[in-house]
């Protein structure tokens, strides 16, 4: 689909542009991923489905998509602005295990997630400690021009390259008070792209390099795995809009050392053509911090009985760059949403020619060649998943339409929306909460008995079958529009 150009909001310029690539028919793609010292939360879960609504928007478009998602498993600190201790050190040394294996076990986690949510595979996933020396070799590159050694590490000094801090319009010291104060730097917003391992301790995690035994900063890896896999300029680079004030303007610092680039009149030189960040996930109880204990992780949500896309509808409900406030209610409209989506593409495809489908039937009728354009326009718009939507809904609830167009184009919709209509049953979406000790095989029989009892009119039966149910974490839904018999 290619009819209405592609508008993207970038981050540096504050303003929507059509997306030319910088080389014709692809995009080249970069997603700053997890710091595996932990599980991911829905917040951070947010990001990557926002990353994945534009890739598959990309790749609707008909641009060969190379994405790339690093994985962060050294060098990121406690505190974001620069400061406090190595993640992935602190949380090993908290469970007296190897770093490389907190590592193992949280990133297989975040990639359970991954799957769950139903993100598509990028085309590489980059790991930090695999690029150490090329890491060393781009510091090396720039520290002549750009960088001054102190007792703890290798500094940046921003003051060696234009406009920095465009991105986060933070480009004052005031501005810049999250960065950590260390002695001797030259600039508040300098920061440490090489950390010296102290005197008399050992990391886990140490390389030799021309400054010292250390490791790399966390801004370093992203500029170099991001240059090395697909090239500068490349065409997008994408984050949560936390990595908009320090993270990602500290990155654009270094790719113009790098680079040997000026000022960022002109968007290519700070390594990506756009740069563009999904908002906050908000939930108001406060379990959105890993600090809180139980913090709300896609696992939680399953565990209480939600299949998880209902979340990543819940997200596609909303505009990636507006906030989205998080809560139960929310998710179980959604999961209700969800299920009427999924009954409604399930019976147009029982209406199917037992022939097989071209899967371009959908432009048979102009009924449905309209509603794929309009889906196109929204979703050309900034991603506009939340009209794409009511677009999809609306042809869903069509009339008198042939099935095998109505099947492809909700199919192609879908394609980018990602909610996996065409391999689910409304049954798959009946997850079983964890704390529930009654069996489905239970439930079933106990609603036979209350279906009998029903049709004598013995409804003091009726009632106390549904009673007991109620007891043990059933809810049975008498006249659900849905056919939705009962829920846990």
């Amino acid at each position: 689909m290619t009819d209405v150009p592609l508008k993207l909001f970038n981050s540096l310029t504050r303003s929507l542009e059509v997306f030319e690539p910088v080389h014709p028919g692809e995009a080249r793609v970069y997603t700053c991923g997890p710091t595996v010292y932990n599980y991911p939360h829905i917040g951070n879960m947010r990001a990557y489905v926002f990353a994945d609504v534009l890739g598959r928007t990309l790749s609707w478009k008909g641009y060969k998509l190379t994405h790339v998602i690093n994985i962060t498993d050294v060098g990121h600190l406690t505190d974001d602005a620069d400061a406090g201790e190595d993640k992935m050190e602190k949380m090993a040394a908290e469970k007296a295990q190897s770093i490389w294996d907190i590592a193992e076990h949280y990133k297989q986690a975040y990639w359970a997630d991954v799957k769950a949510l139903n993100i598509r595979q990028p085309a590489q996933w980059t790991v930090a400690t695999d690029y150490v020396p090329q890491m060393i070799e781009f510091a090396k590159g720039i520290a002549d021009k750009h960088c001054y050694e102190l007792e703890s590490g290798l500094y940046f000094d921003v003051s060696t390259v234009a406009d920095y801090g465009r991105l986060a319009r933070a480009n004052t010291e005031e501005g810049e008070g999250r960065i950590e104060a260390v002695e001797g730097k030259r600039n508040a917003a300098d920061f440490a792209i090489w950390r010296k391992t102290p005197p008399g301790e050992t990391r886990q995690m140490e390389w030799d390099s021309p400054w010292g035994k250390g490791a790399p900063g966390w801004h370093l890896e992203c500029s170099v795995m991001s240059g090395e896999v697909l090239g500068f300029p490349f065409d997008i680079h994408t984050g949560g809009i936390d990595h908009r004030e320090i993270h990602h303007p500290n990155e654009i610092a270094q790719n113009q050392a790098h680079c040997c680039t000026n000022g960022l009149d002109d968007p290519r030189n700070s390594g990506a053509r756009i740069w563009m960040h999904n908002n906050f996930l908000v939930e108001r109880s406060g379990k959105m911090s890993k600090s809180s204990g139980e913090f709300l992780r896609l696992q939680l949500l399953i565990d209480k009985g939600y299949h998880p896309l209902a979340y990543r509808l819940m997200c596609l409900q909303a505009h990636y760059r507006s906030e989205l406030e998080f809560s139960w209610e929310g998710l179980g409209a959604a999961l209700t949403r969800l299920k009427r989506m999924v009954m409604a593409f399930a019976k147009w495809r029982e209406k199917l020619p037992d022939t097989q489908i071209p899967g371009d039937s959908w432009e048979r009728e102009r009924v449905t060649r309209d509603l794929v354009a309009r889906f196109d326009a929204a979703i050309a718009n900034d991603l506009n998943t939340a009209e794409g939507l009511t677009v999809l809904e609306e042809m869903l609830a069509l009339k008198k339409v042939a099935p095998e167009c109505i099947v492809t184009a909700a199919a192609k919709m879908d394609s980018v929306l990602g909610l996996g209509l065409g391999n689910m049953e409304r049954a798959d979406l009946r997850i079983r909460p964890k704390s529930a000790s009654i069996t489905e095989a239970e439930i079933e029989a106990a609603l036979a008995r209350r279906k009998e009892a029903r049709a004598a009119k013995d409804f003091a039966t009726s009632d106390a079958i549904r009673d007991e149910l109620a007891a043990q974490g059933v809810e049975v839904m008498d006249g659900d529009p849905l056919g939705w018999e009962w829920k846990l």
